[in-house]
């Protein structure tokens, strides 16, 4: 394993990083099988196992609500204990073992979720494996402090989306495979093999590329005093979000436009079935074209990384927020399959970007020592956006209107979130 590692570290697409660049990119290698699985196939065992007439199922409607009201309960709780455990893995040496515990909660989870056969039992591992899963991402993005130097942050940071894109397809291929062979396709195996297959294969894999990240990091960035209780944890928070209110602008309005950008970002792609499945659109071909958007997405954030050398992040930043802004105002023409693949190439090309480079630049402006505590406030703005722009969408379909208005009233937070990245670059950098 050692030695694989090595020669693809040695290969082309790598060569340039470092081993501990190295070891950090592969975490998003491993991370992201999962979150492939996760907003694709399992939405979709989960209503297998609650829809029915059977004692303890459930109707469709109903299914769908339990599930959104999961996933809300996942943003709530991770919004909640992320600044608290940030700041209590500042503490030295104790970075790793809060990002190994979440790690190792999230990969035993996914196992046993494959052997679930209640759609409630189902929906509870899936929630705790989210949260450990939502946790270690808290822990890897402050990591980034530690790994590289803050000139190299913006190439590293979209090494780690570009080659994550990428990874996750070779397990979701596996477990796509499984889904096809089970009874809702083809029928040659049972639902529960294709289930064990799929969340088994995905554990692996994010389990065995996470290793290198796990032996190799070391924490250079921490804060020096102990804080034994959590009371102290908290005064800590509350005295860094004041401290982020009064005297960090620069911090403060980075936060107001990434919420604002990523809500964008983060309704279409949660909404992107939706959007094809509104119009009548081919199912298999809408997942073909996201499939094909992962390649798209890998290679946007390589051009990124690149453009990083020679442009400042704020920069390019604006210019994926004005390529979203594009891609919202060619939805109000959509109508066939083609132009949703269109617009899932546009998507693809910016994807990645404008998350690798807001989570570099974050990790530029916040003090190093406290990336942890940072990364937990961070967190809230990034799993609590997408809220609005939902929220716009049912607004919009609620009053009769088409999907292609609601996706492209979404420019409304780009626009916004342009405004405040640029208030926010011309504000000094304050670390204390």
């Amino acid at each position: 394993m050692k030695g694989l590692l090595k020669k693809l570290n040695e290969t082309k697409i790598f060569k340039g990083l470092n081993e501990n660049e190295f070891a950090w990119v592969l975490y998003d290698v491993g991370n992201s099988a999962f979150t492939m699985l996760s907003v694709s196939l399992i939405p979709i065992w989960f209503k297998s196992l609650a829809i029915g007439s059977n004692p303890g199922q459930i109707s469709s409607d109903a299914a769908t609500g339990m599930w959104a009201l999961g996933t809300s309960i996942v943003t709530i709780i991770v919004a909640l204990i992320g600044p608290v455990c940030g700041a209590l893995a500042d503490q030295k040496d104790r970075k790793k073992l809060f990002f190994s515990t979440a790690v190792f909660i999230g990969i035993s989870g996914c196992i046993i979720n494959g052997f679930a056969t209640s759609w409630v039992l189902f929906l509870v591992i899936f929630i705790v494996v989210k949260i450990a899963y939502s946790a270690s991402l808290t822990f890897y993005d402050s990591m980034l402090n530690d790994v590289t130097t803050e000139e190299r942050m913006d190439e590293v940071s979209s090494y780690g989306y570009a080659w994550g894109y990428i990874g996750s397809c070779i397990p979701f291929t596996v477990a796509l495979i499984s889904y096809v062979c089970g009874p809702d396709m083809l029928n040659l195996i049972p639902a529960s093999i294709a289930k064990f297959i799929a969340f088994t294969v995905t554990a692996l894999w994010w389990l065995i590329v996470t290793l290198p990240l796990i032996k190799t990091y070391k924490q250079r960035n921490y804060v020096e005093t102990k804080r034994n209780s959590i009371a102290s944890v908290f005064k800590q928070i509350f005295s860094t979000v004041k401290k982020i209110f009064v005297s960090n602008k620069k911090v403060l309005l980075f936060l107001i436009a990434f919420f604002l950008y990523i809500d964008g970002v983060g309704t279409i792609i949660d909404n992107c079935i939706n959007i094809g499945t509104d119009l009548g659109l081919n199912t298999v071909g809408q997942v073909v074209f996201l499939l094909l958007t992962q390649v798209v997405a890998c290679i946007g954030s390589l051009v990124f990384a690149k453009l990083s050398k020679k442009y400042d992040t704020v920069t390019l930043i604006l210019a994926c927020i004005v390529g979203y802004f594009c891609v919202c105002l060619y939805a109000l023409t959509l109508k066939q399959l083609w132009q949703f693949g269109v617009m899932a190439f546009g998507v693809g090309c910016f994807q990645g970007s404008i998350q690798s480079l807001s989570r570099s630049y974050y990790s530029k402006i916040i003090p190093a020592e406290n990336s942890g505590e940072y990364f937990g406030i961070y967190d809230i703005f990034s799993k609590g956006a997408s809220f609005l722009g939902s929220a716009v969408i049912a607004g919009v379909k609620f009053a009769g209107g088409t999907i292609n208005l609601a996706v492209g009233l979404l420019t409304v937070f780009f626009a916004l979130g342009f405004i405040f990245l640029k208030l926010a670059d011309k504000q000094p950098k304050t670390i204390n």
